[in-house]
Protein backbone atom coordinates (compact mmCIF):
# COMPACT_ATOMS: atom_id res chain seq x y z
CA UNK A 1 0.00 0.00 0.00
CA UNK A 2 1.38 3.41 -1.01
CA UNK A 3 2.07 5.92 1.72
CA UNK A 4 0.13 9.16 1.46
CA UNK A 5 0.67 12.68 2.77
CA UNK A 6 -1.62 15.61 3.33
CA UNK A 7 -1.22 18.81 1.36
CA UNK A 8 -0.30 20.50 4.64
CA UNK A 9 2.53 18.01 5.26
CA UNK A 10 3.96 18.54 1.79
CA UNK A 11 3.69 22.32 2.12
CA UNK A 12 5.53 22.12 5.42
CA UNK A 13 8.31 20.06 3.82
CA UNK A 14 8.62 22.74 1.14
CA UNK A 15 8.38 25.62 3.59
CA UNK A 16 5.80 27.06 1.20
CA UNK A 17 2.35 28.61 1.66
CA UNK A 18 -0.73 26.55 0.79
CA UNK A 19 -4.45 27.25 0.42
CA UNK A 20 -7.66 25.19 0.17
CA UNK A 21 -8.34 21.75 1.60
CA UNK A 22 -5.01 21.12 3.33
CA UNK A 23 -6.18 17.72 4.65
CA UNK A 24 -6.43 16.33 1.10
CA UNK A 25 -4.27 13.18 0.83
CA UNK A 26 -1.59 12.82 -1.83
CA UNK A 27 0.05 9.53 -2.80
CA UNK A 28 2.34 10.69 -5.59
CA UNK A 29 3.33 13.43 -8.02
CA UNK A 30 2.56 13.73 -11.73
CA UNK A 31 2.65 16.07 -14.68
CA UNK A 32 -0.59 18.08 -14.92
CA UNK A 33 -2.11 16.34 -17.96
CA UNK A 34 -1.56 12.83 -16.60
CA UNK A 35 -2.33 13.47 -12.93
CA UNK A 36 -4.99 11.39 -11.18
CA UNK A 37 -7.21 12.50 -8.28
CA UNK A 38 -4.64 11.37 -5.68
CA UNK A 39 -1.67 13.00 -7.42
CA UNK A 40 -0.03 16.31 -6.73
CA UNK A 41 0.15 18.02 -10.13
CA UNK A 42 3.41 19.84 -10.77
CA UNK A 43 2.39 23.03 -12.58
CA UNK A 44 4.99 25.41 -11.18
CA UNK A 45 5.05 27.63 -14.26
CA UNK A 46 2.10 29.31 -15.95
CA UNK A 47 2.89 27.53 -19.23
CA UNK A 48 1.78 24.24 -17.60
CA UNK A 49 -1.63 25.55 -16.52
CA UNK A 50 -3.39 24.19 -19.61
CA UNK A 51 -2.47 20.64 -18.67
CA UNK A 52 -4.49 20.81 -15.44
CA UNK A 53 -7.77 20.74 -17.38
CA UNK A 54 -6.69 17.53 -19.16
CA UNK A 55 -5.81 15.78 -15.90
CA UNK A 56 -7.79 14.91 -12.79
CA UNK A 57 -5.65 16.51 -10.10
CA UNK A 58 -7.39 18.04 -7.11
CA UNK A 59 -4.20 19.60 -5.74
CA UNK A 60 -1.21 21.16 -7.45
CA UNK A 61 2.03 22.99 -6.88
CA UNK A 62 1.62 26.34 -8.63
CA UNK A 63 3.55 29.49 -9.37
CA UNK A 64 3.20 32.35 -6.95
CA UNK A 65 0.03 34.39 -7.44
CA UNK A 66 -1.84 31.67 -9.37
CA UNK A 67 -5.66 31.58 -9.09
CA UNK A 68 -6.08 27.98 -7.97
CA UNK A 69 -9.87 28.16 -7.79
CA UNK A 70 -10.12 29.28 -11.42
CA UNK A 71 -7.97 26.27 -12.34
CA UNK A 72 -10.57 23.94 -10.80
CA UNK A 73 -8.43 22.77 -7.88
CA UNK A 74 -9.35 22.04 -4.27
CA UNK A 75 -5.91 22.88 -2.86
CA UNK A 76 -2.67 24.46 -3.98
CA UNK A 77 0.90 25.02 -2.81
CA UNK A 78 2.76 28.10 -4.08
CA UNK A 79 6.50 28.11 -4.81
CA UNK A 80 8.99 30.60 -6.17
CA UNK A 81 11.85 28.42 -7.45
CA UNK A 82 10.45 25.30 -9.13
CA UNK A 83 13.52 23.05 -9.14
CA UNK A 84 14.18 23.70 -5.46
CA UNK A 85 10.57 22.72 -4.83
CA UNK A 86 11.12 19.58 -6.91
CA UNK A 87 13.98 18.62 -4.63
CA UNK A 88 11.81 18.81 -1.52
CA UNK A 89 8.76 17.16 -3.12
CA UNK A 90 10.63 14.20 -4.54
CA UNK A 91 12.54 13.73 -1.30
CA UNK A 92 9.25 13.62 0.62
CA UNK A 93 7.54 11.21 -1.79
CA UNK A 94 10.45 8.85 -2.46
CA UNK A 95 10.13 5.66 -0.36
CA UNK A 96 13.63 4.53 -1.34
CA UNK A 97 14.62 0.95 -2.24
CA UNK A 98 13.08 -1.94 -0.35
CA UNK A 99 15.94 -3.22 1.80
CA UNK A 100 14.70 -5.32 4.70
CA UNK A 101 15.98 -4.34 8.15
CA UNK A 102 18.83 -6.35 9.59
CA UNK A 103 21.39 -8.58 7.90
CA UNK A 104 20.15 -11.09 5.33
CA UNK A 105 21.20 -14.68 6.14
CA UNK A 106 23.07 -15.02 2.82
CA UNK A 107 25.45 -12.15 3.61
CA UNK A 108 29.12 -13.13 4.02
CA UNK A 109 30.93 -11.12 6.69
CA UNK A 110 34.72 -11.14 7.07
CA UNK A 111 36.59 -11.39 10.33
CA UNK A 112 36.70 -8.21 12.39
CA UNK A 113 33.96 -6.43 10.45
CA UNK A 114 31.80 -4.06 12.50
CA UNK A 115 28.24 -3.34 11.38
CA UNK A 116 25.95 -0.92 13.21
CA UNK A 117 22.98 -2.54 14.90
CA UNK A 118 20.43 -0.63 12.81
CA UNK A 119 22.17 -1.13 9.45
CA UNK A 120 20.37 -3.10 6.72
CA UNK A 121 22.34 -5.47 4.48
CA UNK A 122 20.69 -7.14 1.47
CA UNK A 123 21.10 -10.69 0.14
CA UNK A 124 24.34 -12.12 -1.26
CA UNK A 125 26.40 -9.13 -0.22
CA UNK A 126 30.04 -9.79 0.70
CA UNK A 127 31.70 -7.70 3.41
CA UNK A 128 35.45 -8.04 3.77
CA UNK A 129 37.68 -8.22 6.82
CA UNK A 130 37.79 -5.23 9.18
CA UNK A 131 35.07 -3.36 7.27
CA UNK A 132 33.07 -0.76 9.22
CA UNK A 133 29.48 0.11 8.30
CA UNK A 134 27.86 3.05 10.11
CA UNK A 135 24.52 3.65 11.76
CA UNK A 136 21.44 3.67 9.57
CA UNK A 137 23.35 2.48 6.52
CA UNK A 138 21.43 0.55 3.87
CA UNK A 139 23.37 -1.79 1.59
CA UNK A 140 21.38 -3.59 -1.11
CA UNK A 141 21.96 -7.10 -2.46
CA UNK A 142 25.01 -8.36 -4.33
CA UNK A 143 27.30 -5.57 -3.14
CA UNK A 144 30.96 -6.24 -2.33
CA UNK A 145 32.98 -4.18 0.13
CA UNK A 146 36.73 -4.83 0.29
CA UNK A 147 38.86 -5.34 3.36
CA UNK A 148 39.59 -2.36 5.56
CA UNK A 149 36.94 -0.13 3.99
CA UNK A 150 34.67 2.13 5.99
CA UNK A 151 31.12 3.25 5.13
CA UNK A 152 29.69 6.20 7.06
CA UNK A 153 26.31 6.72 8.69
CA UNK A 154 23.06 6.68 6.69
CA UNK A 155 24.67 5.50 3.47
CA UNK A 156 22.52 4.09 0.67
CA UNK A 157 24.33 1.64 -1.61
CA UNK A 158 22.29 0.18 -4.47
CA UNK A 159 22.63 -3.35 -5.93
CA UNK A 160 25.79 -4.50 -7.64
CA UNK A 161 28.14 -1.82 -6.34
CA UNK A 162 31.78 -2.85 -6.00
CA UNK A 163 33.82 -1.11 -3.31
CA UNK A 164 37.47 -2.09 -3.12
CA UNK A 165 39.88 -2.30 -0.22
CA UNK A 166 40.82 0.68 1.92
CA UNK A 167 37.99 2.90 0.72
CA UNK A 168 36.84 5.40 3.34
CA UNK A 169 33.42 6.95 2.73
CA UNK A 170 31.69 9.64 4.77
CA UNK A 171 28.10 10.04 5.93
CA UNK A 172 24.93 10.14 3.80
CA UNK A 173 26.65 8.56 0.81
CA UNK A 174 24.47 7.47 -2.13
CA UNK A 175 25.81 5.07 -4.77
CA UNK A 176 23.82 3.90 -7.79
CA UNK A 177 23.92 0.35 -9.27
CA UNK A 178 27.07 -0.94 -10.90
CA UNK A 179 29.52 1.69 -9.71
CA UNK A 180 33.08 0.60 -8.95
CA UNK A 181 35.08 2.45 -6.30
CA UNK A 182 38.69 1.62 -5.58
CA UNK A 183 39.72 -0.35 -8.66
CA UNK A 184 43.40 -0.42 -9.67
CA UNK A 185 44.75 2.62 -11.46
CA UNK A 186 45.78 2.45 -15.13
CA UNK A 187 49.49 3.02 -14.62
CA UNK A 188 52.29 1.40 -16.67
CA UNK A 189 55.89 2.19 -17.63
CA UNK A 190 58.51 0.88 -20.07
CA UNK A 191 62.11 0.11 -19.05
CA UNK A 192 63.43 2.79 -21.44
CA UNK A 193 61.75 6.02 -22.51
CA UNK A 194 58.71 5.19 -24.62
CA UNK A 195 57.54 6.85 -27.81
CA UNK A 196 54.59 8.32 -25.93
CA UNK A 197 56.93 10.05 -23.46
CA UNK A 198 58.95 11.57 -26.29
CA UNK A 199 55.85 12.79 -28.09
CA UNK A 200 54.61 14.40 -24.89
CA UNK A 201 57.93 16.13 -24.21
CA UNK A 202 58.26 17.44 -27.77
CA UNK A 203 54.55 18.20 -28.28
CA UNK A 204 54.14 15.93 -31.25
CA UNK A 205 57.54 15.13 -32.76
CA UNK A 206 57.53 11.64 -34.19
CA UNK A 207 59.44 9.22 -31.98
CA UNK A 208 60.92 5.84 -32.69
CA UNK A 209 58.99 3.12 -30.90
CA UNK A 210 61.16 0.26 -29.74
CA UNK A 211 60.04 -3.18 -28.67
CA UNK A 212 59.42 -2.93 -24.92
CA UNK A 213 57.06 -4.51 -22.44
CA UNK A 214 54.74 -2.46 -20.25
CA UNK A 215 55.49 -2.82 -16.54
CA UNK A 216 52.59 -2.49 -14.11
CA UNK A 217 52.77 0.14 -11.37
CA UNK A 218 50.73 -1.42 -8.59
CA UNK A 219 48.02 0.43 -6.70
CA UNK A 220 48.70 0.76 -2.98
CA UNK A 221 46.57 3.78 -2.11
CA UNK A 222 42.82 3.81 -1.52
CA UNK A 223 39.94 6.22 -2.01
CA UNK A 224 38.68 8.84 0.44
CA UNK A 225 35.16 10.19 -0.08
CA UNK A 226 33.62 12.96 2.03
CA UNK A 227 30.10 13.47 3.35
CA UNK A 228 26.98 13.87 1.18
CA UNK A 229 28.66 12.52 -1.95
CA UNK A 230 26.63 10.76 -4.67
CA UNK A 231 28.01 8.39 -7.31
CA UNK A 232 26.07 7.48 -10.48
CA UNK A 233 25.54 4.12 -12.13
CA UNK A 234 28.63 2.49 -13.64
CA UNK A 235 30.90 5.29 -12.54
CA UNK A 236 34.47 4.13 -11.90
CA UNK A 237 36.89 5.60 -9.39
CA UNK A 238 40.46 4.32 -9.36
CA UNK A 239 42.39 4.05 -6.12
CA UNK A 240 45.54 6.11 -5.72
CA UNK A 241 48.96 4.67 -6.43
CA UNK A 242 50.51 5.70 -3.10
CA UNK A 243 48.22 8.42 -1.75
CA UNK A 244 44.44 8.18 -1.97
CA UNK A 245 42.14 9.39 -4.70
CA UNK A 246 39.94 12.01 -2.99
CA UNK A 247 36.37 13.29 -3.50
CA UNK A 248 35.30 16.25 -1.36
CA UNK A 249 32.08 16.82 0.58
CA UNK A 250 28.89 17.34 -1.38
CA UNK A 251 30.28 16.40 -4.80
CA UNK A 252 27.98 14.56 -7.25
CA UNK A 253 29.14 12.22 -10.03
CA UNK A 254 26.79 11.27 -12.86
CA UNK A 255 26.60 7.90 -14.62
CA UNK A 256 29.74 6.64 -16.37
CA UNK A 257 32.06 9.25 -14.87
CA UNK A 258 35.65 8.06 -14.52
CA UNK A 259 38.26 9.37 -12.08
CA UNK A 260 41.81 8.15 -12.63
CA UNK A 261 44.30 7.30 -9.89
CA UNK A 262 45.42 10.09 -7.53
CA UNK A 263 42.72 12.49 -8.75
CA UNK A 264 41.55 15.05 -6.21
CA UNK A 265 38.07 16.54 -6.60
CA UNK A 266 37.00 19.39 -4.32
CA UNK A 267 33.72 20.10 -2.56
CA UNK A 268 30.28 20.57 -4.14
CA UNK A 269 31.41 19.75 -7.67
CA UNK A 270 29.06 18.45 -10.36
CA UNK A 271 30.58 16.01 -12.89
CA UNK A 272 28.10 15.10 -15.63
CA UNK A 273 27.79 11.85 -17.59
CA UNK A 274 30.82 10.32 -19.33
CA UNK A 275 33.21 12.89 -17.95
CA UNK A 276 36.75 11.56 -17.58
CA UNK A 277 39.47 12.97 -15.36
CA UNK A 278 42.96 11.61 -15.94
CA UNK A 279 45.40 10.61 -13.25
CA UNK A 280 46.71 13.11 -10.69
CA UNK A 281 44.54 15.96 -11.94
CA UNK A 282 43.28 18.32 -9.24
CA UNK A 283 39.80 19.79 -9.40
CA UNK A 284 38.85 22.73 -7.18
CA UNK A 285 35.61 23.42 -5.32
CA UNK A 286 32.22 23.97 -7.00
CA UNK A 287 33.51 22.97 -10.44
CA UNK A 288 30.89 21.93 -13.01
CA UNK A 289 31.96 19.73 -15.92
CA UNK A 290 29.32 19.08 -18.60
CA UNK A 291 28.71 15.71 -20.22
CA UNK A 292 31.69 14.07 -21.95
CA UNK A 293 34.09 16.68 -20.61
CA UNK A 294 37.69 15.60 -20.19
CA UNK A 295 40.58 16.76 -18.02
CA UNK A 296 44.18 15.89 -18.87
CA UNK A 297 46.47 14.33 -16.28
CA UNK A 298 48.55 16.29 -13.78
CA UNK A 299 46.81 19.65 -14.30
CA UNK A 300 44.77 21.89 -12.00
CA UNK A 301 41.23 23.18 -12.57
CA UNK A 302 40.50 26.10 -10.26
CA UNK A 303 37.49 26.77 -8.06
CA UNK A 304 34.16 27.67 -9.71
CA UNK A 305 35.21 26.67 -13.22
CA UNK A 306 32.29 25.75 -15.50
CA UNK A 307 32.99 23.69 -18.63
CA UNK A 308 30.32 22.99 -21.24
CA UNK A 309 29.58 19.53 -22.62
CA UNK A 310 32.40 17.95 -24.61
CA UNK A 311 35.04 20.39 -23.35
CA UNK A 312 38.57 19.00 -23.17
CA UNK A 313 40.74 20.80 -20.63
CA UNK A 314 44.38 20.25 -21.63
CA UNK A 315 46.13 22.80 -19.40
CA UNK A 316 45.60 24.53 -16.05
CA UNK A 317 42.33 26.45 -15.83
CA UNK A 318 42.18 29.51 -13.57
CA UNK A 319 39.44 29.93 -10.99
CA UNK A 320 36.08 31.18 -12.25
CA UNK A 321 36.79 30.52 -15.93
CA UNK A 322 33.89 29.45 -18.21
CA UNK A 323 35.21 27.03 -20.84
CA UNK A 324 34.09 25.31 -24.03
CA UNK A 325 35.68 23.40 -26.88
CA UNK A 326 38.63 21.13 -27.68
CA UNK A 327 41.07 22.32 -26.57
CA UNK A 328 39.21 24.31 -23.95
CA UNK A 329 39.12 28.09 -24.38
CA UNK A 330 36.92 30.80 -22.92
CA UNK A 331 33.32 30.08 -23.86
CA UNK A 332 32.81 33.55 -25.32
CA UNK A 333 35.92 33.15 -27.48
CA UNK A 334 34.79 29.70 -28.64
CA UNK A 335 31.34 31.01 -29.62
CA UNK A 336 32.87 33.95 -31.52
CA UNK A 337 35.30 31.59 -33.30
CA UNK A 338 32.46 29.41 -34.53
CA UNK A 339 30.51 32.46 -35.67
CA UNK A 340 33.57 33.40 -37.71
CA UNK A 341 33.83 29.88 -39.16
CA UNK A 342 30.20 30.06 -40.28
CA UNK A 343 30.99 33.33 -42.08
CA UNK A 344 33.92 31.82 -44.03
CA UNK A 345 31.89 30.89 -47.15
CA UNK A 346 30.60 34.46 -47.42
CA UNK A 347 34.09 35.84 -46.77
CA UNK A 348 35.63 33.61 -49.47
CA UNK A 349 32.98 34.76 -51.95
CA UNK A 350 33.67 38.40 -51.11
CA UNK A 351 37.43 37.87 -51.50
CA UNK A 352 36.83 36.20 -54.88
CA UNK A 353 34.77 39.20 -56.00
CA UNK A 354 37.48 41.60 -54.83
CA UNK A 355 40.17 39.60 -56.64
CA UNK A 356 38.10 39.64 -59.82
CA UNK A 357 37.52 43.36 -59.48
CA UNK A 358 41.21 44.06 -58.84
CA UNK A 359 42.24 41.82 -61.72
CA UNK A 360 39.83 43.65 -64.02
CA UNK A 361 41.16 47.04 -62.96
CA UNK A 362 44.74 45.92 -63.51
CA UNK A 363 43.86 44.55 -66.96
CA UNK A 364 42.20 47.82 -67.97
CA UNK A 365 45.26 49.71 -66.73
CA UNK A 366 47.54 47.61 -68.89
CA UNK A 367 45.37 48.23 -71.96
CA UNK A 368 45.29 51.94 -71.23
CA UNK A 369 49.07 52.07 -70.96
CA UNK A 370 49.38 50.32 -74.32
CA UNK A 371 47.12 52.90 -76.03
CA UNK A 372 49.34 55.72 -74.83
CA UNK A 373 52.26 54.08 -76.55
Amino acid sequence: MHQSYSVAEIAEALGAPAEGDLDLRISGAAEPATAGPDHLALAMDQKYAGGLAAGQARAAVLWQGADWRALGLKAAIFVGRPRVAMSAITRRLDPGPAIAPGIHPTVIIGEGARIADDAAIGPYTVIGEAVEIGAGARVAGQVTIGAGSRIGNHALIHPGVRIGRNVHIGDRFICQPGAVIGSDGFSYVTPEKSGAETVRETLGQQAEISKQKWLRIHTLGGVVIGDDVEIGSNATIDAGTIRATVIGNGTKLDNLVHLGHNVTVGEDCLLCGQTGIAGSARIGDRVILGGQAGVADNIFVGDDVIAGGGTKIMSNAPAGRVLLGYPAIKMETHIQAWKNIRRLDRLFAQVAELRAAVAGTVQKGKKGAGDDD
